[in-house]
């Protein structure tokens, strides 16, 4: 998802100089959080009838919701602290005057987003070349360039067209074209009917109003303009493949010539629109959706000039709107964070900025943040625990009654085949070729968005670089890459309460270990098992093996589909069951490597806990989460996710071990008894 890069050790040795010339404060001064906490355990809940209660209760009752955010849990508490930490190196390097170009480019960033009073005294005139470029369409040829410009500035428009693996050889690397161009959540906010639903389409045409006003248009006007822009957006979504389809790798898989692509919309100027993007050539790509092109087409035909200037304009705005004078940065603040997840204020500028500054330019970022937080001592320490997991997770399959020998055999080829990258790159990205002007704020975005564009096609027809990360360092988070069969681990995530050197084996391999089991899980979850250990979509299955993985796979996704949140919202099994597959297997893994280091051994209570009841509340204090109701209803329709206290209550109530663990009673809540669930 090849960056060109020079080696780590000199980008190190670079900005070591210059952190020494900049110290920041010590680590232990920034608040760290606890990976156990006992104080955040509800005495009065339970812990059979509501696990997630129990170990969270009383953290959910003292951490209410902040006015800046539609959620608040031990995720954003780490990443509070991350943010806090690049804050400083930020800061210290806008105010340095330094000869090394990565701190002076990153501090100039940084500095340019904040200056608040330099966007609003600009104006509009920053952006009105790009507004120029818009008004001044006569025709489809011209649209077809105006797509293509904006592509090269990351805007969201019409379709998506990027690199990628090929999906039957992960050694390639080919052009990638989807659907895209909403400016709602997901395709069916625009289909469904309940009384929320068409409540936030008429909020939205009130919005895209709103901006359009900004503009300069009359009251009229932009509402004739808004209301044809979310005619135009509908039938795009009407085309466009749902998310839970979207989750089958083989639905999104159609390798064409570029012919064959072209002439699914061949009213739009290919050979335009490939010119102004700068695309190499690229004899086949995959089309994702090709239905989306084919709606694509008919759209061409049959809307206005006019409409789609505005439809252009409006998703360029909202791209941008942060550096944009500040009426514009609180117009998309009131409907997408306050109206859709429930935020009641606008989170700090200097926050945002880290984010946009972390975006953009994260691996130099990441760098100096990996300098203080990390080191290689981390990264050595995660590498043994994920050794464990692997290991325990050998042990599962080859112990699983319902798979063959035959499957069984490819399954440990795969798992042995899988490699593991932690806390940071081993090569940095070079920014070089990335101009960042002081005081130039959108600009910089502009041209940051342009290099990562340009990065991503210059891919096409190029070895695939194994060695690339898809998160940024400081990133909370993890992932697993179906295609280039690893598990990627931040620095930012292997950190308390994830990863506590300070804890006991019990709370680490119930934290972090069920986080690196459950990415580990992946590789054989419903879309992870489609890929072998190379990377390539083919089916190593036999037929017995499938049917049994689909029987079990459908338990999970009954199971999690009758979780229901206030407003009679349920979740999705099917578009949550890859998560709730992982979680269930990452949790029953990381417990096999405990009982793997224990051997046997039974150790004295702590704080008035066995270790294998330590074990489960380090797993469910990672999710101690409060959320709005208006995020709990984006997560349930768009998220892969199950809202956290599904997350957590789903996977025990199916785990003997923690029924046995906590004494729970057939009858009782978490216990699922004949009903329960187990893929891995």
């Amino acid at each position: 998802m090849e960056n060109k890069s020079i080696s780590m050790r000199f980008f190190r040795l670079a900005l070591t100089g210059v952190l020494l010339s900049l110290p920041l404060p010590a680590q232990d001064s920034l608040k760290t959080t606890p990976g156990f906490d006992l104080g955040a355990i509800d005495r009065k809940a339970n812990p059979c009838d509501n696990f997630y209660q129990f170990a969270c209760g009383t953290w959910l009752a003292k951490n209410p919701i902040p006015s800046d955010q539609s959620s608040w849990g031990r995720f954003s508490e780490l990443e509070e602290r991350n943010e806090t930490i690049l804050r400083q190196i930020l800061e210290q390097a806008a105010a340095a005057k330094t000869a090394d170009a990565t701190m002076r480019k990153i501090g100039d960033y940084y500095a340019s987003c904040m200056d608040v009073k330099a966007i609003n005294d600009k104006g509009l005139a920053p952006l009105r070349p790009e507004l120029d470029r818009i008004a001044s369409m006569a025709n489809t040829q011209d649209l077809s360039s105006e797509v293509a410009h904006l592509h090269r500035l990351g805007v969201n428009v019409l379709f998506n067209l990027s690199s990628g693996q090929d999906f039957r050889d992960s050694t390639a690397v080919i052009g990638q074209a989807d659907q895209g161009g909403l400016g709602l959540p997901e395709r069916d906010y625009y289909f469904r009917e309940d009384a929320k639903a068409v409540e936030t389409r008429k909020e939205y045409v009130a919005h895209l109003a709103r901006v359009l006003a900004l503009l300069g248009a009359s009251a009229g006007d932009a509402q004739r303009q808004a209301e044809a822009v979310m005619q135009l957006e509908t039938a795009l979504a009407k085309a466009s493949m749902d998310v839970t389809s979207r989750r089958d790798p083989e639905k999104v898989y159609h390798k064409m010539t570029l012919a064959e692509f072209e002439a699914l919309s061949d009213s739009f100027s290919w050979s335009r629109y490939f010119a102004v993007l700068q695309a190499p050539p690229m004899p086949k790509l995959n089309v994702a959706v090709p239905d989306f092109f084919k709606g694509q087409e008919a759209l061409l035909k049959s809307v206005p000039v006019d409409v789609w200037k505005s439809y252009f304009t409006l998703h360029l705005v909202s791209a941008q709107a942060m550096l944009l004078p500040e009426a514009f940065d609180k117009e998309n603040f009131s409907f997408y964070r306050q109206y859709l997840t429930g935020a009641k204020e606008q989170r700090p500028r200097w926050k945002r900025c880290v984010q946009t500054t972390d975006g953009d330019l994260g691996e130099a970022v990441g760098l100096a943040y990996v300098e203080k937080t990390f080191g290689q001592d981390g990264k050595q320490r995660t590498l043994a625990m994920v050794k464990n997991l692997e290991t325990a997770l050998g042990q599962d399959l080859r112990q699983l009654s319902w798979m063959t020998p035959a499957t069984k055999a490819k399954a440990l080829v795969k798992l042995h085949a899988i490699t593991n990258k932690i806390g940071y790159p081993d090569q940095w990205r070079d920014y070089s070729a990335l101009r960042v002007a002081r005081g130039d704020a959108l600009g910089n975005a502009l041209r940051a968005n342009e290099f990562e564009v340009t990065r991503q096609l210059q891919k096409i027809g190029k070895p695939i670089d194994r060695g690339e990360w898809l998160m940024t360092p400081p990133t909370v988070n993890a992932y697993y890459d179906p295609q280039m069969n690893n598990i990627n681990f931040p620095a930012g995530i292997l950190q308390p309460p994830f990863f506590d050197k300070n804890a006991d084996d019990a709370t680490n391999y119930g934290a972090i270990g069920a986080v690196i089991g459950h990415e580990l899980t992946h590789g054989f979850d419903d879309e992870g098992r489609q890929f072998d250990g190379d990377g390539n979509l083919k089916d190593w299955w036999t037929p017995e093996d499938a049917r049994a993985f689909q029987e079990r796979a459908d338990c999970i996704v009954k199971e999690y589909s009758a979780f229901e949140l206030p407003g009679g919202v349920h979740m999705k099994g099917e578009l949550t069951l890859g998560e709730n597959t992982a979680d269930n297997g990452g949790l029953r893994i990381a417990w096999m490597a405990l009982m793997n280091d224990l051997a046997g051994k039974t150790l004295p209570k702590k704080d008035g806990f066995t270790e294998q009841q330590r074990f489960f509340l380090g797993w469910a204090q990672v999710w101690c989460n409060n959320e709005t109701e208006e995020i709990q209803r984006m997560q349930a329709q768009t998220n892969p996710h199950a809202i956290d206290r599904f997350r957590v209550n789903g996977v025990v109530s199916n785990m003997p071990e923690f029924q046995q663990a906590f004494g729970c009673k057939v009858g009782q809540p978490m216990v699922r008894g004949p009903k329960s669930c187990r893929v891995w």
